[in-house]
C-alpha cells in the first residue's frame, strides 16, 4: 500500500477494472496507477495504451493531459495510436522492406509505400499479458511476437514496465530478447495537451529539445540520411519557444511534415538516461520533462488531427490539439547503416528507459 505525503490515508497503488472485450473476444482490463500525491495513470493491456494521465496544474487542480477514448471500442475503431506502445518498429521503414543477414524481408506498406509503426497489426493492436504490483504503482506488460509476425524475423519476447513514481514521473522501461537476428525499435505514442486532454491548440505550449541536429526527410517522411544542424531553422529548439512560433514558416521540411513530424538527434554521447525535452504550458503552469536512454526523439505536432475523431467525453480533437514526444532510434535505421543500429541478436537484450515527468 502507498501512503499520502501526510500519511493521512492509504492509497491502493494499482486498481484493476474491466475495460471491455475486443471484437475477437478477448477480455481487456484497465489498470489505474496512483501515487502518494494522487497523480493517476490509467493503462490498458490493449496496446499498452496510456488511457488517461491525471496531473495537477499550478492551482493544484487535476486534469487529464493525454488524448484518448473513454472505451476500448474507440481504440479498436480508430488507429490513432493514442497512448499506445509501438513495435516492432516505431516510425517508418522505407519501401516497407529491409535487408538483414543478406536476406530481404518484406513488410506491410501501410503508410503509402512505406511501413509505419509495426504494420497492420502492430503492438498497439494486441492484448498484452499484465501483472500488477501489489505494493507499488507499477504494471508489467509482456507480449510474445512470433517469428514472421508482420514480416519480422525471430520470436521476440517483449516486456514493458510502467511505474508511476512519487516524483510524479511516468517511467517506462522496455526490454526484449529474440531467438534470431531481428530489428527492434519500441516507443510510446502518447499525445499530450498540458492544458487538459479536451484542451485547445498546443501551439502556445513552449518547448525545448536537447538537440543540435535533426534528420530531414523526403516528402514521404523517410530520412535522407543527413544529420542536419538546426541552426537558423524552425527546428532549433535549443532555447525554449512556442510550438507555433515558426510552424508555418516557408520551409520545405515543414511542408513535407505539414508541421513538425521529425526525428531530433539528441545531444548525448551514449545510451545514458538524459534530458531530451521540456514543455511548458503557460495557461495551466504544467511542465513536462522527458528523459530517455534513446538517441532520437520524434516530435509530432498533431498535424493530422482534423476534428473528425471524437475522443473522451465526445470531444472532437481539433487540428494540432495534441503533441507527441516519441523516444526512439531513428526512422529507417535498418536501411541506413550510418544511423545507430536497431539490430538485436540472440543472447543480447534490447533495453530502453523513458521518463515523462510532471511539475508546475
Amino acid at each position: 500500500m502507498v501512503y499520502t505525503k501526510d500519511h493521512a490515508k492509504i492509497i491502493e497503488p494499482v486498481k484493476e477494472s474491466p475495460f471491455g472485450t475486443t471484437a475477437a473476444g478477448d477480455d481487456v482490463a484497465l489498470y489505474t496507477l496512483t501515487n502518494a500525491h494522487g497523480v493517476q495513470a490509467a493503462i490498458s493491456n490493449f496496446g499498452g495504451v496510456v488511457v488517461s494521465l491525471l496531473v495537477p496544474d499550478r492551482e493544484g487542480a487535476f486534469g487529464d493531459v493525454v488524448l484518448g477514448f473513454d472505451t476500448l471500442a474507440g481504440y479498436e475503431r480508430h488507429r490513432t495510436f493514442f497512448g499506445a506502445l509501438i513495435g516492432r518498429y516505431a516510425n517508418r521503414i522505407a519501401a516497407a522492406k529491409f535487408v538483414l543477414g543478406g536476406k530481404e524481408f518484406a513488410l506491410a506498406p501501410n503508410n503509402g509505400k512505406n511501413h509505419l509503426h509495426g504494420g497492420e497489426r502492430g503492438f498497439d493492436r494486441v492484448v498484452w499479458s499484465a501483472a500488477a504490483s501489489t505494493d507499488a504503482a507499477e504494471l508489467e506488460l509482456s507480449y510474445s511476437s512470433r517469428d514472421g509476425e508482420e514480416g519480422y524475423p525471430g520470436n521476440l519476447n517483449v516486456k514493458v514496465v510502467y511505474t508511476l513514481t512519487d516524483q510524479n514521473e511516468l517511467k517506462i522501461v522496455y526490454s526484449a530478447v529474440t531467438d534470431q537476428e531481428t530489428i527492434v525499435n519500441l516507443t510510446n505514442h502518447s499525445y499530450f495537451n498540458l492544458s487538459g486532454a479536451g484542451g485547445d491548440s498546443i501551439l502556445g505550449h513552449e518547448i525545448a529539445i536537447n538537440a543540435e541536429r535533426f534528420t530531414p526527410t523526403d516528402d514521404s517522411s523517410i530520412p535522407l540520411g543527413e544529420l542536419r544542424k538546426v541552426d537558423g531553422s524552425p527546428f532549433d529548439f535549443r532555447s525554449s519557444k512556442a510550438i507555433g512560433e515558426q510552424i508555418n514558416d516557408n520551409d520545405q521540411q515543414l511542408k513535407f511534415g505539414q508541421g513538425y513530424d521529425h526525428n531530433w538527434v539528441l545531444s548525448k554521447t551514449g545510451n545514458e538516461l538524459s534530458a531530451a525535452a521540456t514543455v511548458f504550458d503557460t495557461a495551466s503552469g504544467r511542465v513536462l520533462e522527458v528523459l530517455t536512454t534513446e538517441p532520437g526523439l520524434q516530435f509530432y505536432s498533431g498535424n493530422f488531427l482534423d476534428g473528425t475523431v471524437a475522443g473522451k467525453g465526445g470531444y472532437k480533437y481539433q487540428y494540432r490539439s495534441g503533441f507527441c514526444l516519441e523516444a526512439q532510434h531513428f526512422p529507417d535505421s535498418p536501411n541506413r547503416p550510418e544511423f545507430p543500429s536497431t539490430v538485436l541478436t540472440p543472447g543480447d537484450e534490447y533495453s530502453q528507459t523513458t521518463i515523462y515527468g510532471f511539475k508546475t
